[in-house]
């Protein structure tokens, strides 16, 4: 074991001992500090390039929640400047947070570095930028390093700034893999499709054989890179077409990408070949869990997945929570992935993502796959605590706010149009005001924007619209997207 494999270690054992006490929840007088560095520090498709500073922004949220706690400090990293109004705006989210004195609880880091690489390896690179974090930690024995997901970058971070983490060794990340997630189904007895490990192209028309003799009335497989996110690292095969060849049966779901970029990939990293589920009400759900460092494992929320791109197969948002029918039968399946992840050492949060179908009038859900990371789901759900400091109850599949009121969301990081690239943040923040579409802080529903920074150069928003059902939510949802065609429209 290195010198920093032993820190970190060490770290971590402390985080244990501390956790009670920098829990990540509004929590009494404790003077905690967390560290936010929302790094997507993985290989992500080249088109989200242009929009790696506004996600850098999407746990401004959790930022609300934190700050509840009277003496809690937040530190946020980000490669660009935060727009000032953008800040304000989520200060003026909770009315009585908007205070000069929480205020100088919020301290940001920004590095003005916009090149395509990890936040985390930037500000590696600058020895200034992390003795200035370390300075501002006021009690670094009770502060905590929040990221995005684990990679070596965020131990080496941690063991520079001395403080712990909240998320997994990397050495735990083939528990993530499209392979690994199989693996942890199978051993757990969690159903999941039919399928097979490959390790290039030769592999999966050989898996394809098998599926064909396996399932006789399959007539789509799925390939899945080993290492894909969002969806984008899948492929369709129509199976009859398999004839030696992949080239005249795939169609892949990145549409960027070239087949013999995708093949070369998959002669690289590996994968999957399942059976494609389909049936009667095919729905796509996921469940968020949450390791503690104690061992604890937290049904944190569900949801119901709202997918597109050319084969259904790229998340684009989410409905929460799912659907009561089924709800509590996947959130008993992803606790029994989560003990075991709790089990592996895994601490932080996660999600495992399904499908069902309805088989003779009972739902059955099929175990597709464990991130073993934040998400798309994370902050939306971050952003309803931090609003309405509630919970979700998982067998009831309901969540009810500080008050005690059912609430419903509908959110997405994928608003979009090219129209939208003639509108800027302040652009966006005045529809929203001038139309009413805000926060009301009295009934606890209305609007959360994120990714406003990929407004103007991608044409592109995220939104979480909150509401008493969830007929209401996607009301308030559609209400923003008309109101940003208006204004763009209008544009010349």
């Amino acid at each position: 074991m290195s010198a920093s494999s032993e820190e970190f270690a060490a770290l971590q054992q402390n985080l244990r001992a501390i956790w009670p006490s920098v829990t990540l929840r509004s929590i009494g007088d404790v003077e905690r500090t967390v560290i936010v560095v929302h790094s997507l520090s993985f290989d992500v498709p080249d088109h989200l390039v242009p929009t790696f500073p506004a996600y850098e922004e999407r746990f401004l949220c959790l930022v609300l929640s934190l700050l509840r706690a009277p003496r809690s400090r937040v530190i946020y990293v980000t490669s660009q400047p935060i727009l000032p109004r953008l800040i304000d705006y989520y200060f003026s989210l909770v009315p009585e947070l908007d205070t000069p004195e929480a205020r100088n609880r919020f301290e940001v880091v920004s590095l003005v570095d916009g090149r395509n690489l990890p936040l985390t390896r930037k500000l590696l690179a600058r020895p200034g930028a992390v003795e200035r974090i370390r300075s501002l930690i006021h009690s670094p024995e009770l502060a905590v390093l929040l990221p995005f997901c684990t990679s070596p970058d965020e131990i080496e971070l941690a063991v520079r700034l001395g403080v712990p983490l909240f998320g997994s060794d990397p050495e735990l990340a083939w528990l993530g893999t499209k392979r690994g997630s199989r693996r942890v189904f199978a051993e757990e007895g969690v159903h999941h499709a039919a399928g097979y490990d490959v390790e290039g192209e030769r592999d999966v028309v050989a898996a394809v054989a098998d599926l064909r003799k396996q399932r006789p009335r399959a007539q789509t497989a799925i390939v899945k890179l080993d290492a894909g996110v969002s969806g984008l690292g899948n492929a369709l095969v129509d199976i009859a077409r398999v004839d030696g060849t992949l080239r005249n049966a795939i169609e892949l779901e990145d549409s960027q990408q070239s087949i013999e970029e995708y093949l070369e990939a998959l002669d690289e990293q590996g994968g999957i070949v399942e059976e494609l589920i389909s049936g009667e009400g095919l729905t796509s759900p996921s469940v968020q869990l949450r390791m503690s460092p104690a061992g604890q494992v937290d049904i944190m929320s569900t949801h119901d997945q709202v997918l597109g791109g050319p084969h259904g197969q790229t998340y684009f948002g989410c409905h929460f929570p799912a659907r009561p029918e089924y709800a509590d039968l996947i959130a008993l399946e992803g606790l029994k992935v989560g003990r075991r992840l709790a089990r592996e050492g895994v601490i932080g949060r996660a999600a495992v993502d399904f499908v069902l179908v309805q088989e003779d009038g009972a739902w059955q859900p099929y175990a597709l796959e464990i991130n073993l990371r934040c998400g798309g789901t994370t902050h939306p759900f971050f952003a309803l605590q931090a609003l309405t400091d509630g919970s979700y109850d998982p067998l009831a599949a309901e969540y009810r706010t500080g008050m005690g009121d059912i609430k419903h969301y509908a959110a997405t990081d994928h608003l979009d149009s090219p129209l939208y690239q003639s509108l800027t943040p302040d652009d966006l923040l005045d529809v929203v005001a001038e139309r009413g579409l805000g926060w009301d802080t009295e009934r606890e529903v209305g609007i959360v924007l994120h990714m406003v920074s990929a407004l103007a150069v991608a044409g592109r928003v995220g939104l979480t619209a909150v509401g008493d059902t969830l007929d209401d939510a996607r009301s308030r949802y559609y209400a923003v997207k008309d109101a940003l065609d208006t204004a763009a429209s209008r544009m010349p």
